[in-house]
């Protein structure tokens, strides 16, 4: 009897492989494998593709060092390596962590294996499916809040008692400040591809398994240890001034105050209990200002967890809502940022390129926003984020970008649609200062997109909206638009499609 580990790319915890293997008179042989075929699902960012495999073949050179039997293959899919590996090794038993992605899940339990396949809990969320299935029965409200505020009590996060620290559950108000001229804003911790990340880098390039994104500079960590050094980073250098400006957006400011650890989060190289319990030390340690350690702390505990957890309570036709029926065209910018002459849009999208990153505020109010307001395709919008961004996967996207940013779920995330006009992005960005569009126009040739579109939106969809409460006194705002204005409004919204 031999029990074999099949190590997927997104699991990438040392400690796991011990906990899968369960055989205390010798180490379970190992497997991770690289498909292509997966790969070449989506048009993934290529450092996306880098960042993971390089990651992959870490762990597995790491394992090795700590005396594992482990196997690692490059192949067109997974079933070929695995079966062979299998019979190779005598496995009759093959352990895998429970997938976070359901797609994986589907394509593990369609494999024809010549042994017994055996799922173990998935480690790399604090709530398991059942446990949010249990908080969320029987509530009309699945709001993120209440949610946030039980996991704080489950794990005694500022906590004093029963009560939170500093009184209050959530100090977000204190945390959307404009952002001021010249703002100092910390280095982020980057690091130089060693050779195994250089000779992935080398393969990506040559193969072409995807063009899209910038495969160089790669300056992403590919280890659990570097993993840990931007965590001691981001809470020693960044998480004291992270609070007040975590929502601007600056030009040329890629991170900002942002923790940059969503990608290793996402691989297993950090585990979220600790990302939190070092956030809320460095608080107590250091005497952090309380709406800076809360936010952040919010983010892990409170956002990510939540995710997850709706990700996993959903119905499975959850990827397919449309409330709105959207279906314009994901335009050609978003994939090349050149082709686009909105400067807000430019700076995020190029940013994207360059990084396969951008933090919540630019996913949230710059790229899903317009999404929503011109009426684009959710599904299109959704496969565009699940293939640009470094951190993103199945159960990270789906209700990211179908709930929250596009509100296709008619509510269940949200309680109104996070849409928004120029005004918004004037506030919270230095962008439209070097834009070809006038942030306060609506008509006219120099119009703002943002504007025509946020007041289309809501005409279009004034009948749906109104059964949103919270909608009601900005619905109001579209009679003091004249008729002659509005339909100006509409038409350059129709023309602005036509054209792109």
């Amino acid at each position: 009897m031999t029990t074999g580990i099949w190590v997927l790319g997104d699991q990438l915890w040392m400690e796991q492989a011990a906990l899968q293997s369960c055989v205390e008179e010798e180490r379970s042989p190992v497997i991770l494998i690289e498909s292509r075929n997966w790969a070449q699902q989506r048009p993934y960012h290529q450092q996306k593709l880098v960042l993971v495999w390089s990651a992959m073949r870490h762990f597995a050179e790491e394992l090795r060092q700590a005396g594992w039997s482990v196997a690692y293959e490059s192949a067109d899919d997974f079933a070929t390596p695995l079966n062979q590996w299998v019979k190779a090794n005598g496995v009759t038993e093959l352990r895998v962590m429970m997938p976070s992605d359901r797609p994986f899940l589907h394509l593990i339990q369609s494999l024809e294996l010549p042994c017994k396949l055996t799922f173990i809990p998935n480690n790399h969320f604090l709530w398991t499916k059942e446990e949010f299935r249990k908080w969320a029965k029987g509530r009309k409200n699945l709001l993120m809040e209440f949610f946030y505020r039980e996991g704080r009590k489950r794990f005694q996060v500022l906590m004093e008692g029963s009560q939170p620290t500093g009184g209050e559950w959530n100090f977000d108000k204190q945390n959307r400040k404009p952002p001021k001229s010249r703002l100092k804003t910390p280095t982020p911790l980057w690091f130089e591809p060693d050779d195994i990340t250089q000779s992935v880098i080398d393969w990506v390039k040559s193969e072409k398994i995807s063009t899209y994104g910038n495969v160089e500079p790669f300056r992403w960590g590919v280890t659990r240890q570097q993993a840990l050094q931007v965590l001691e980073v981001f809470t020693q250098e960044r998480l004291p001034t992270f609070g007040p400006y975590q929502d601007a957006m600056v030009t040329g400011e890629e991170t900002m105050w942002h923790a940059l650890l969503s990608p290793y989060l996402n691989l297993g190289l950090l585990q979220p209990l600790e990302v939190i319990r070092a956030a809320e030390r460095a608080f107590y340690q250091h005497d952090l200002d309380l709406n800076s350690a809360e936010g952040f702390i919010r983010q892990v505990l409170g956002w990510r967890e939540y995710m997850h957890g709706l990700y996993t309570y959903v119905e499975d036709d959850y990827p397919q809502r449309n409330w709105f029926n959207h279906t314009q065209p994901l335009p050609e910018f978003f994939w090349d940022a050149d082709k686009t002459d909105m400067n807000c849009l430019h700076q995020t999208l190029k940013q994207v390129e360059n990084l396969g990153y951008a933090h919540h505020i630019q996913r949230l109010m710059v790229l899903s926003n317009f999404s929503l307001i011109a009426g684009l395709s959710p599904q299109e919008v959704e496969s565009w984020f699940h293939s640009a961004f470094i951190d993103a996967y199945d159960w990270v996207m789906q209700t990211n970008v179908i709930g929250m940013g596009l509100f296709a779920d008619g509510g269940i995330l949200a309680s109104k649609p996070y849409a928004a006009s120029a005004n918004y992005i004037n506030k919270m960005s230095d962008y439209c200062k070097g834009c070809v569009y006038k942030a306060g126009d609506r008509t006219g040739e120099k119009a703002c997109p943002f504007n025509f579109f946020y007041w289309d939106f809501l005409a279009r969809h004034r009948d749906k909206l109104n059964s949103q409460g919270r909608m009601n006194f900005i619905l109001a705002n579209l009679d003091k638009i004249s008729p002659a204005e509005l339909q100006e409004i509409r038409q350059k919204a129709a023309e602005w499609h036509q054209t792109h």
